[in-house]
């Protein structure tokens, strides 16, 4: 079975690949210089030397290093699912699923996704405060609210269009810094200096508060996280050699802000010296280079967020939403309930916060938790999979240490700000706890039954006349993994509730399997001409469109002589037309009759209240629903009667 649509591939290493690798991966962390530099000088105004800016400078680079290229760059892109990464591709990967990685995951995919929500804001308002250099006066809040409606209004015609464009601009931007970079560093090379760890050591050590700077150091490698996450859109090949090039522009730029600030800065004055290095000449240019990518950048934010909640729904960890396919590019979706919560969220914090020195006060804090919780899960899936237990231990113990170091110092920013992205994050994972666990919870109360016990009665009950037909062919979504079984209430259904005649009896499973673009399909006749099992065995990926699925197999049984698509009534199949069919599909009530445990309850209230976000299961499997039914049974717990009532004899007064 293919999967339709025109693919173009990136993933192997060529001047295509890296051309679009630039557009689509970087734009989170190549648009740090914008507001890192900046931030770590406001965070020492008070106390403005040498040693700030070296050792800033020492601690930015040895976080690109340590952080950046070697734990994402060459060790966790190795961690792929079939060439698909991000911590959702990470937790699929991980053999024994236990509940604390799938709590881990949960974390890390909440924090992540609240990160996507201040990082647009933040680098398009850093970029438009560029203008206050012509006109201290500029409407910068107005600009920046309609570069978000222009952003997110255009989602829903897809990206691919402007994705051409993307690859070519961020090549400019990060020669623009990489150049302006260069000019200040000839001009004070003794800020290399810097290069040596001892500086940052001492930056942490001796400089007043310089721990706490940390979290202003942690916006140079925002955007790691991100390149993870991208692996299956351009492939490792292509991340690693391009990160070369944007590594060392990234270190000209910061190197040069240093040089600049050794040079020129005035102590207490407030300026960016990402734009104060510009030449005057080149200060409009420049601007515009760098709000077309932040714009770029918080596309990719937004493209990152629709794809981390369709791995997300599909991985059983969100409530199901409307996932739509605007292009046919694979794997490119648009959800619209995620990109007008987005546009509104984003507006508001820009609204809220007004000025990008305020954001950089609660931006990293959330992302710090996700690359936590990729360590843990990261270590957890090395060894599982047999890596050298000492490796593992060493990896768990350098990573952990670093990233607890900037959790800790961001931890600074809480009542600044960063409460608003940890608020965010909580609820993001409530939703998925509740959703998660909920299903769980229902699901260890569903009751099988051997169809081989049934086999007589479903030929008996196609032939028994005195039943009315409920349809020529009744089918039924079924969640049993084993061909033999099927879910107790699906036999209600048929034979105890209304029995319902038909012609052929089709049972679906739907297996989203753990490896991404899987896209097959199996076919057990149970019954020959009676009851047929199809079994769809559909990456997390891969948009589930059931009915047209569905349809494409009926096609392949038909070629194949294995079924015939006639109408079950006399008068219509004697005029040639097709067979209809009608969709079941059964929804599990919880009673409340029931004792159950605290924690328990409150996991069903959850998903209870989470389960209004979600559409029906006709809307998301993409069925017709005008021939599709929805069945509610309750789930039936078996519970000891502690006593059982009793009956009262009859007193005869006679």
């Amino acid at each position: 079975m293919k999967e339709k649509g025109h693919h173009i591939d990136i993933k192997k290493l060529s001047f295509a690949g890296l051309l679009v690798t630039m557009g689509i991966v970087y734009g989170d962390i190549g648009t740090s210089p914008l507001y890192t530099v900046k931030a770590i000088v406001q965070g020492g105004a008070d106390n403005f030397n040498e040693l700030l800016v070296y050792g800033a400078l020492s601690c930015v680079f040895w976080t690109l290093t340590l952080q950046t290229t070697i734990k994402y760059i060459l060790i966790t892109l190795r961690a792929d699912n079939k060439g698909e990464g991000g911590i959702f591709a990470l937790f699929a990967l991980i053999r024994r699923k236990s509940v604390w990685a799938a709590v881990l995951t949960m974390i890390g995919g909440a924090a992540l996704l609240a990160d996507g929500v201040i990082t647009p804001a933040i680098t398009v308002t850093s970029s438009i405060e560029g203008l206050k250099l012509f006109n201290p006066d500029i409407p910068v809040i107005p600009i920046v609210l309609i570069i978000f409606g222009l952003i997110f209004f255009m989602q829903q015609f897809g990206t691919n269009f402007m994705g051409v464009a993307f690859g070519p601009m961020m090549v400019a931007w990060f020669l623009m810094l990489g150049i302006l970079g260069f000019t200040q560093l000839i001009s004070h090379p003794d800020v290399l200096r810097a290069l040596s760890p001892l500086f940052a050591i001492r930056f942490l050590t001796e400089y007043p508060g310089g721990f706490i700077l940390l979290g202003a150091v942690f916006l140079c490698t925002t955007g790691a996280e991100a390149l993870y996450s991208d692996l299956g859109h351009c492939g490792r090949a292509n991340i690693r050699v391009s990160w070369i090039f944007v590594k060392t522009t990234l270190l000209l730029s910061y190197f040069g802000q240093g040089a600049w600030l050794m040079m020129h800065y005035v102590p207490g004055t407030d300026v960016n010296p990402f734009f104060a290095i510009m030449p005057r000449w080149f200060l409009l240019t420049g601007i515009i280079i760098s709000t077309g990518a932040s714009i770029i950048a918080s596309q990719a934010l937004i493209s990152g967020s629709f794809t981390l909640l369709s791995e997300a729904v599909s991985l059983n960890f969100w409530p199901k939403i409307k996932i739509l396919n605007p292009t046919f590019i694979r794997g490119q979706v648009y959800l619209p309930f995620v990109n007008w919560s987005l546009w509104i969220m984003c507006s508001l914090v820009v609204l809220f916060f007004r000025e990008s020195s305020s954001m950089e006060a609660a931006y990293g804090l959330a992302i710090t938790i996700t690359m936590i919780m990729t360590t843990l899960l990261l270590t957890y899936y090395l060894y599982q999979k047999g890596v050298d237990y000492r490796f593992a231990i060493l990896l768990l113990v350098v990573f952990l240490t670093i990233e607890t170091s900037f959790l800790v110092a961001n931890l600074h920013k809480f009542k600044y700000g960063g409460w608003f992205t940890l608020l965010l994050a909580s609820l993001y994972f409530l939703i998925m706890f509740g959703w998660y666990f909920g299903r769980k919870l229902k699901n260890k109360y569903i009751s099988f039954s051997n169809l081989g016990e049934y086999y007589e009665l479903f030929k008996d009950l196609k032939h028994d006349e005195s039943v009315p037909k409920t349809a020529t062919n009744l089918v039924y979504i079924i969640r049993a993994n084993r061909p033999e079984q099927v879910e107790s209430k699906v036999i209600y259904s048929i034979f105890n509730k209304r029995p319902k005649r038909a012609d052929i009896y089709w049972l679906l499973h739907i297996d989203r399997v753990d490896e991404p673009n899987r896209f097959e399909y199996k076919v057990n006749h149970l019954i020959p001409g009676v009851l047929i099992r199809i079994d769809f065995h559909i990456g997390f990926k891969v948009d589930p469109k059931i009915n047209l699925y569905f349809r494409e197999i009926l096609e392949d049984m038909v070629k194949s002589g294995e079924i015939k698509l006639e109408s079950g009534y006399d008068s219509l199949k004697k005029n040639g037309f097709p067979g209809d069919f009608k969709f079941v599909l059964i929804e599990r009530i919880m009673s409340r009759d029931f004792k159950l445990s605290n924690i328990q309850n409150f996991i069903l209230m959850l998903h209870t209240l989470v389960g209004r976000l979600s559409i029906t299961d006709v809307r998301a499997l993409q069925l017709d629903s005008c021939n599709s039914v929805v069945e509610q049974v309750p789930i039936v717990f078996n519970q000891p009667v502690e006593k059982r009532i009793m009956r009262r004899p009859i007193v005869n007064n006679k």
